[in-house]
């Protein structure tokens, strides 16, 4: 029979790690890569059953789980984060899949917990992230952030069960990770030689809000939905005008002598 092995990228995740490895313990091979973390993760981790690799630099998500999926043994590859659940039900697709061995790769689900409530609409759900996949037939793309699969064919099929993501306990979880991908990404379009102005991330802060609140229907999650909505317009917002001010310090370099 087909084997799975289960790759986790991880830093600082000891509230996360234990209940994300409990969830896949159906796994033929965990491996968690870690990226220096001080809080015990690696030997919680071992403890766990998985096997870790640890790495003291970071060449940011993308590359990172390129890392790990190369260290991947087994035919089929499920790719989670230390915040990530796989509920039963989900588990059992899963087996289902890799038993009969269809396909390169499915898309799941994922169900988000935003300050202790799912949060249903918003663009949030449905969400597919393609995170199964044969070993070989996909890579991950080399974003620093928002990375994401690269299948090398085919098209992915879908399960229904969703894997479940506790992606923000508090607001203060909301506000690190706001602050690290505004500036990975805004980095990275700007190695790229992106421009933008303070129009555009005005306007990309006003459009994600009424997109995410008005079409994708943010107000039927109430109060949280209408929080969730206004963050994900700060977001917008926050990482244009990362890029903006890269720009203008740019442009405010000394200029050099004349020879």
């Amino acid at each position: 029979m087909p084997q799975l092995s289960v790759i986790i990228i991880a830093f600082n995740e000891a509230a996360n790690i234990e209940a994300c490895l409990k969830s896949i313990s159906f796994a033929d091979e965990i491996v968690v890569l870690d990226s220096g973390s001080t809080d015990g993760t690696p030997d919680l981790a071992r403890g766990m059953g998985a096997v870790v690799h640890v790495t003291t630099d970071w060449p940011g998500f993308g590359p990172q789980k390129n890392r790990a999926l190369a260290l991947a043994q087994h035919p089929w590859v499920l790719s989670l984060d230390a915040d990530e659940r796989v509920p039963p039900e989900l588990a059992k697709q899963i087996r289902q899949v890799v038993r009969e061995g269809a396909g390169n790769a499915c898309e799941i689900p994922r169900l988000t917990q935003f300050c202790g409530r799912w949060i249903r609409h918003c663009g949030w759900t449905p969400d597919y992230v393609l995170r199964l996949f044969k070993r070989g037939a996909a890579h991950f793309s080399d974003d620093l952030v928002h990375e994401r699969v690269v299948l090398r064919q085919g098209v992915p099929s879908r399960l229904t069960c969703p894997l479940l993501h506790y992606s923000y306990p508090t607001p203060a979880h909301y506000w690190r990770k706001l602050e690290q991908y505004s500036q990975a990404w805004a980095r990275q379009r700007f190695a790229s030689g992106h421009n933008t102005s303070m129009l555009r991330a005005a306007l990309a802060g006003v459009v994600a809000f009424q997109r995410s609140y008005f079409f994708r229907l943010g107000f039927l999650d109430g109060a949280m939905g209408f929080a969730v909505c206004t963050l994900q317009a700060q977001a917008a917002f926050g990482k244009y005008f990362a890029l903006y001010c890269l720009n203008q310090k740019n442009d405010s370099s000394p200029v050099p002598p004349s020879v």
